[in-house]
């Protein structure tokens, strides 16, 4: 059984800017949009971790997937992030962002209550049967306390609508096993930007970044040369760029990406919702260092 992929290439876990007072920034979301694609990206991710959906109302949440939708109009797919910990909210999310026309779901692991594999098998199958759409799995640990197991990828992937994981738990073994025992079931990116290589070496078809809300030629050059069996030239981006990668997890994501965009004149605030915080000077000047160097500044 093979599944039509979402996209191949990169995909941007999309930040959502802010205003001071904590409103989301319309006008910039919708330049940000516009810088994406105008640089190449093959995917947007709306609401994920990297755009604050833990801190949205589900109002919010669906709004502002509808407004990048909107303003994206079909030039690449949008994948709206819906997860929770809760499955049967996630149902509605998903169904109302099925409703406002996303090319797919990113589904986080449960957070906070976790669950048994087991449980991951029986949530995810609901989910994916209840909306019946083209769903990713997000597998991020560090976050969640939760990790998807290959052998629990190898009994999701024979679902029609589980076409993907975001894979984000450090481990290459894990991502090769996976990669071996699900095949063209299940297509594999990276969620962690200085594993793309890697991960996209063993047979993963992208990557899903925070390195791109910054830079998303490049990662799409990155990509674009691997899936093409260019190691060489994808293996100089991420050579070169691998200081940068790390350095935008220099503190908890998305601080990092939103002061970068801010020092690069991409956004008019680097504010995130609270318990997130801006960075400390010390770390800022640090991160400006690091964009001097690659000529961002």
């Amino acid at each position: 059984m093979t599944k039509e992929l979402l996209f191949t290439g990169a995909g941007t876990a999309l930040i959502t800017p802010f205003t001071p007072c904590g409103e989301i920034y319309w006008e910039e979301l919708e330049r940000l949009v516009e810088f994406q694609i105008e640089n190449g990206i093959d995917s947007i991710i709306a609401c994920g971790t990297t755009g604050e959906a833990a801190t949205m109302s589900a109002e919010e949440h669906l709004q502002t997937v509808g407004f990048i939708i909107e303003k994206v109009k079909g030039r690449v797919p949008v994948i709206a992030g819906t997860g929770s910990n809760d499955t049967k909210f996630c149902v509605e999310l998903s169904l109302e962002a099925k409703k406002l026309g996303a090319d797919g779901l990113l589904l986080v692991t449960p957070y906070y209550n976790k669950t048994s594999q087991k449980g991951l098998i029986e949530s995810f199958r609901f989910i994916a049967d209840s909306v019946q759409m083209p769903c990713v799995l997000y597998n991020v640990p560090s976050r969640t306390g939760c990790n998807i197991q290959p052998e629990t990828y190898q009994e999701l992937a024979d679902n029609p609508y589980i076409v993907a994981v975001k894979e984000a738990n450090g481990d290459t073994a894990s991502a090769a096993r996976t990669l071996a025992l699900c095949g063209d079931k299940l297509a594999v990116y990276s969620g962690e930007d200085n594993q793309t290589l890697p991960i996209m070496a063993l047979g993963g078809k992208g990557v899903i970044s925070v390195f791109s809300n910054a830079l998303p030629r490049q990662m799409h050059d990155l990509t674009a040369a691997m899936l093409q069996g260019n190691l060489e030239e994808a293996r100089k981006l991420q050579v070169e760029y691998l200081d940068l990668m790390d350095g935008f997890f220099m503190d908890v994501n998305p601080i990092p990406i939103k002061e970068a965009l801010f020092q690069m004149g991409k956004i008019s605030t680097n504010h995130c919702r609270m318990p997130l915080t801006t960075m400390q000077e010390e770390k800022r000047q640090k991160l400006a260092a690091l964009l001097q160097k690659h000529r961002l500044l």
